[in-house]
Order: structure tokens, then sequence, then C-alpha cells
């Protein structure tokens, strides 16, 4: 799945050295949260969002004067904190509900596709922009409560890695909206805000190796875009 990714996201980059495209590099600062879903049993909720940090590459193909294709690669980071009822095993050898957080941290290989409509003019060298559309990802590093390893508090025995838990991939709807500032004949700043809507139940503990039912998470992110082009 990894390969496939990397192939695809090579095929989107590669171009840009045969046709009329601006080339950028951006940072984002961002708020991420988790968003569970589960019945009443297991009470799955978010607890607490996540500061994270994103970067990479992008390139703009332009197709019209105010419209262009969107693409790149971007190294980005999610997670959040969820709570859940579980239950605890008392020495006499019985259980004892309990509510547990977990702190999920992960970080994402991510290949952008979106469309960005630019606007004229509203101020000399500035021009308004949206961008509409979605990104597909692969998870390349996992953490719970900061550590690689996790062992589940129902049973200390129980220790697996971090990244069994999250599925192979992931995919997203984003929206955004942002400035662009002409600094030179090719330079260009741009800042802007996004929203990135997971669409994928990336869980592979709970149902698996729980045995909870019906758990669903899902990743979002709210980000603060700036970039320069070249």
């Amino acid at each position: 799945m990894k390969k496939l990714f990397l192939t695809l996201a090579a095929l989107a980059v590669a171009p840009a050295a045969f046709a009329q495209v601006e080339i950028g590099l951006k940072v984002s600062p961002s708020i991420t949260y988790l968003r569970p879903d589960s019945p009443s049993s297991t009470s799955f909720t978010s607890e607490k969002a996540k500061l994270s940090f994103g970067g990479g590459i992008f390139v703009d193909y332009f197709f019209g004067e105010n419209y262009a294709f969107n693409t790149g690669l971007f190294l980005t980071g999610k997670g959040g904190t969820i709570g859940y009822n579980d239950r605890t095993v008392s020495p006499s050898g019985g259980t004892t509900g309990v509510r547990v957080e977990q702190k999920i941290s992960l970080q994402y290989l991510e290949l952008p596709l979106t469309v960005k409509l630019f606007t004229n003019e509203v101020a000399p060298d500035t021009r308004v922009y949206f961008q509409v559309g979605g990104s597909l990802a692969v998870p390349v590093q996992a953490r719970i409560d900061g550590e690689k390893y996790y062992t589940d508090p129902y049973d200390n025995n129980n220790q697996t890695k971090a990244g069994s838990h999250i599925l192979d991939i992931d995919a997203n709807l984003i929206g955004g909206a942002g400035v662009e500032y002409q600094l030179g004949q090719s330079t260009k700043l741009l800042a802007g805000i996004s929203y990135h809507h997971g669409l994928v139940d990336f869980d592979r503990y709970f149902e698996k190796n729980r045995g909870f039912s019906d758990v669903n998470i899902k990743n979002s992110l709210f980000a603060l875009d700036l970039g320069l082009k070249f």
C-alpha cells in the first residue's frame, strides 16, 4: 500500500518538470482532534485536541488564469485524546468498570488532490483563493500515550505496537481559503486556513483485539497554511 502511494505521489509531482506550473513550500501548524463513535456501552468520546505540525512541497498546475489543480507531498501530524468505558480485573478475579483516556499521535505522508480557484486582484499584487478537494495518506509513525508500544490497562500482558492500531490508509475532504501576494516576478507569499475532514475509520485495535463493537475513530484537522512559491 505504501509503495502504491509513493508511486502515485511521484507521478503527481514529476510532470512539474514539463509543464507551466508554480512550485512552493508550505508549513502548516494545526489543531487536530479525533471523532470517535460507538455504542453507549463503551461511550467513546473526543476528550482533547492536539497541537500538530505539517509541511512539504506543493505544485499548482494552472489550466486557466484563475484555476489550478493542486497537489504535492506533505508530512502531516494528526491525532488527539479519546476517552472510553472499559473494565479492569480486580485482585479477586472480578471486573470493575473504569473510564480510560488514550492519547493518539499520528504522522502521515499525505498526497493532496485539490482545485484552487483564484479571484482577480483584490488589492495591488494580491489575490484571494479558495481550495476544495481531498487527499490520500499513509501513516508513517504512531504513538499511544507517547510510546511506540502500548500496554492495555485491561491486560498488562498484552503489549502491541502502536502502528498496528492504525489502518494503512486514510482519506480526507479538504476545504480552505487564503490570500496570495506577489513579491516579485515569480515569488509569491501565501497564507490561509484549511479544514481536513477524515473519511476513514482508522481503528484496527478496539474491535479486533478487544472485541468492542461498532467503534469508529476518524481524523479532523484545522490548519494555518503558510507558504512560499518560487
